[in-house]
């Protein structure tokens, strides 16, 4: 199941093919947002070790923002005539990336997996707003926006992994299971 092609409408001063470009973005942020929540929320549950209740209620206010970023994602999809999806079946089908790979595991593992996942979501949001320049300013304001909350929890995220002189335990991880090992070395 994909997002239909036919828009019923869009909205007032862009094309139809502007339109179409621009729910393609939102889409694909609406399937990471949806991803990135229930991500959150499996580490929420998984995290285990002497900074579990940190981080535990750390995560809680991420989850509950993201989920309202796939919220606006959606709106705004339908606002310019799209049909947005949000079904399981979809988020699996057109996902990119791979599934999260940790489930327990201390918190400074789970916590140098979220960096790498956060390093990707946050990446296609910049490049989806470059490509909204041309497109939709309210669309890339939307994304500026749900960049800037995502950049800041990305770094409490970081902070947990950074030593006093500004490494990054997790700087040369390629994957997530590299960024785990790396973060309780």
């Amino acid at each position: 199941m994909t997002t239909s092609s036919k828009l019923h409408y869009t909205v007032p001063g862009m094309t139809q093919k502007d339109a179409k470009r621009v729910v393609e973005l939102l889409q694909g942020r609406l399937d990471a947002c949806n991803d990135l929540h229930l991500t959150l929320k499996h580490v929420h549950w998984n995290v285990v070790g002497p900074h579990f209740i940190s981080v535990h209620e750390m995560l809680d206010p991420q989850v509950e923002a993201v989920r309202g970023f796939a919220d606006d994602l959606a709106e705004r999809i339908a606002t310019l005539g799209g049909s947005p999806v949000g079904t399981p079946g979809r988020l699996v089908k057109s996902r990119t990336w791979d599934e999260y790979s940790l489930g327990r595991a201390t918190t400074q593992e789970h916590l140098g997996a979220l960096d790498l996942v956060y390093q990707g979501v946050i990446g296609d949001y910049r490049e989806g707003m470059q490509e909204l320049d041309e497109l939709d300013m309210v669309t890339q304001d939307m994304f500026v926006a749900q960049t800037e909350q995502l950049e800041l929890f990305h770094w409490f995220i970081r902070a947990h992994l950074e030593d006093k002189g500004g490494h990054l335990s997790t700087a040369d991880a390629t994957t997530e299971a590299e960024a785990a090992k790396a973060a309780i070395s």
